[in-house]
């Protein structure tokens, strides 16, 4: 509970007077005793502990009534967004997120949290008198002056967008803000408090707090999060689109919640150039990762659609959007000499049958000149590059493309992105270094779209030269000493396998291991090519560069022309065509714990106000002051009832006694 006049609580001090009437009356009246009077005080003092209990009562109901009436008047609120000690606020900042996520909905028939949150403010507006609103949405980042709570819903600013949010950034500019405001503020957060958005881990919130504390007059910080259950959902994501010959393929994964039981049937439709088909998919667990290989006319160099699943509890997760560019060849370089293992790599890097592929043999002796540009990915089994060849492939990784080194077969000092390799070890006569755990959902050993696994387990080796340096291990061997290792340089992957592809050295020939290994990093390096059609919303891609307008492409829904910026689907910007969807980052369910919530407002004295299980209360706030004056009425009522003189019975007439004779 909260008082929007607290100035006025002050006259609560008024039920003081009652008492002080009553103290000064007790020293007006001086006690004589009168002996006369002894008779009456013995008989009335059996009565005399109820009266006085009465007298309290009554004193009691005249000062709760006057308290009663001053707090009536200093406007109490019960709950809601205000919490305790609201006050009069001059400014208050709302931060929020109109991230993807906060257009699921908390049950069937009820809008999406977002916009109950808007009614929730506009409703608590109205508590507030003249007070001023700023918004600060999420994706654009920038404040905006509301005229009146009414029209908040109704803001551009304010729907909904296929956008995420950062939370830390947003926080930082409303102290930028407040910085140049006077008065008593406050900042309201309106989000789902999805873990992927608030980054409690972020060391930007140590910033954002010392710009808080930093500002004359410190805000309250009010947090309104808006979880607990939603309605039904699948959500559709496209995680990569590339084009091979004549046909495009998608990798798609589709996610139901977790309590999601059965298997069901949803019709999926896909969308190419305007030309709609609809096929059903069955989905049987709460997750499933598919290949969707669509046919591409031969005439069409470049093109684009979506493919979508039925609208539910969210629909901005509906749906996925992809375009294309010309077939282009996939290239890649092996530098190596003419040895066994050279033979091997050149085989895994354009197997027959894959006419879409090409390799090239390039001599170590000959890396000065090498020039990788066209290349999806180059294979690295020579000693690590050092001088020119090092900047070479240090500016090859950094625009996307993928590098896989292998054992240079020899004790090397060389270094390489603070990567080298130890010394050749050989295993225990009659024993094999055996591949044990691998990473099953994640680099190029990762289980196939249908679940299968790879049979890395296969993989033997007798002798094995180990990676070392700060790599993130994939692969590991029975012993526990890594076998495949990632190291993430910009926007480009190099990967270190510990083992060759010869006979003396391992098994990695048999290609259970070496052909998934080297196609599926040609294939990463190759999206780099691809990728220049496909980004999120958001994103810098995703920007209107100088002298470029935007213009949507595709039909599908009803999308808002002012708010373009923000809405995934296919625009052409210029010259480019880019299809634009969710960030991957919108299909994390995770929360923020409190733990997380409290360490990144540590110091700031917020309060949370969770919305778990109040789908249908839009109310923001509630006044009770009707209550206090309620209270006033009992209170007078009862002092008047206890105030009423008691009632005495009829005295029945004494006999008189007859005179007696004298």
């Amino acid at each position: 509970m909260s008082f929007l006049q607290q100035s006025l609580l002050w006259f609560t001090l008024a039920a003081a007077i009652p008492v002080i009437i009553h103290l000064l009356n007790k020293r007006r009246h001086k006690t004589i005793k009168w002996a006369a009077m002894q008779f009456l005080l013995k008989a009335t003092r059996e009565s005399r502990g109820k009266k006085k209990l009465r007298h309290i009562l009554i004193l009691t109901c005249r000062a709760l009534g006057i308290a009663a009436l001053a707090m009536a008047a200093a406007r109490p609120v019960m709950s809601g967004l205000l919490g305790w000690n609201a006050g009069r606020v001059d400014t208050v900042v709302l931060i929020l997120d109109r991230s993807a996520s906060m257009e699921a909905k908390p049950g069937d028939g009820y809008d999406s949290r977002r916009a109950q949150v808007l009614e929730k403010v506009k409703n608590t507006f109205r508590d507030l008198g003249g007070a001023r609103l700023v918004l600060i949405d999420s994706a654009s980042g920038q404040p905006q002056e509301v005229p009146s709570p009414d029209v908040l819903p109704e803001l551009t600013a304010a729907g909904p967008s296929d956008t995420a949010a950062d939370l830390p950034a947003l926080a930082t500019r409303a102290a930028e803000f407040l910085a140049e405001t006077q008065g008593r503020a406050e900042i309201w957060i309106a989000t789902d408090l999805q873990a992927s958005n608030w980054k409690a881990a972020d060391e930007r919130w140590a910033a954002a707090r010392a710009s808080l504390a930093a500002l004359p007059n410190k805000p309250s910080i009010r947090v309104l999060g808006l979880t607990g259950t939603t309605a039904s959902n699948t959500s559709l994501r496209l995680a990569g689109a590339r084009r091979v010959a004549d046909q495009l393929v998608l990798d798609l994964e589709v996610q139901r919640a977790e309590d999601a039981r059965g298997s069901v049937n949803l019709p999926l439709t896909v969308n190419l150039n305007g030309s709609r088909a609809t096929e059903s998919l069955t989905l049987s667990g709460q997750a499933l990762k598919f290949q969707k290989r669509i046919t591409v006319p031969g005439n069409e160099a470049t093109g684009h659609g979506w493919i979508s699943l039925p609208a539910d509890g969210n629909t901005r997760d509906n749906a996925a959007f992809f375009a294309y560019g010309p077939n282009r060849p996939v290239k890649s370089l092996v530098v190596a000499g003419t040895t066994e293992a050279a033979n091997y790599l050149q085989l895994a890097a354009a197997p027959p049958g894959f006419a879409n592929q090409s390799v090239v043999r390039v001599d170590p002796a000959k890396t000065a000149t090498l020039a990788p540009g066209d290349a999806a990915c180059v294979i690295w089994a020579a000693p690590l590059p050092t001088g020119p060849a090092a900047d070479v492939l240090q500016r090859f990784l950094s625009e996307g493309g993928h590098v896989l080194f292998l054992p240079p077969a020899q004790a090397s000092t060389a270094e390489f992105l603070d990567m080298k390799w130890a010394n050749p070890t050989d295993a225990a006569t009659g024993k094999f270094y055996i591949l044990k755990d691998w990473n099953h959902d994640d680099g190029p050993l990762r289980d196939g779209a249908d679940g299968t696994a790879i049979p890395a387990e296969r993989l033997k080796a007798i002798r094995r030269q180990l990676p070392s340096g700060d790599a993130a291990p994939l692969a590991k061997w029975d012993d526990g000493e890594p076998f495949l290792v990632r190291k993430i340089v910009d926007r480009g992957t190099a990967w270190f396998a510990g083992s060759l592809p010869d006979y003396t050295w391992s098994n990695l020939g048999d290609a259970d291991v070496l052909l998934p290994l080297v196609q599926r990093t040609i294939t990463a390096g190759a999206d780099r090519f691809d990728a220049s059609y496909l980004s999120h919303v958001g994103s810098e891609e995703s920007k209107l560069l100088s002298g470029e307008a935007r213009v949507r492409l595709d039909d599908y829904g009803s999308p808002d022309p002012a708010n373009a910026a923000w809405d995934a689907g296919i625009y052409k910007l210029g010259d480019r065509l880019l299809a634009l969807n969710r960030p991957v980052a919108e299909d994390a369910p995770e929360i923020v714990s409190h733990e997380g919530l409290a360490a990144s407002l540590d110091g700031t004295g917020y309060t949370l106000f969770e919305e778990a299980g109040k789908a249908a209360d839009t109310s923001g706030s509630r006044g009770i002051w009707k209550a206090f004056l309620c209270a006033v009425l009992f209170f007078l009522l009862s002092e008047a009832v206890l105030s009423l003189p008691k009632k005495t019975g009829t005295a029945e007439p004494v006999p008189a006694k007859s005179p007696s004779r004298a």
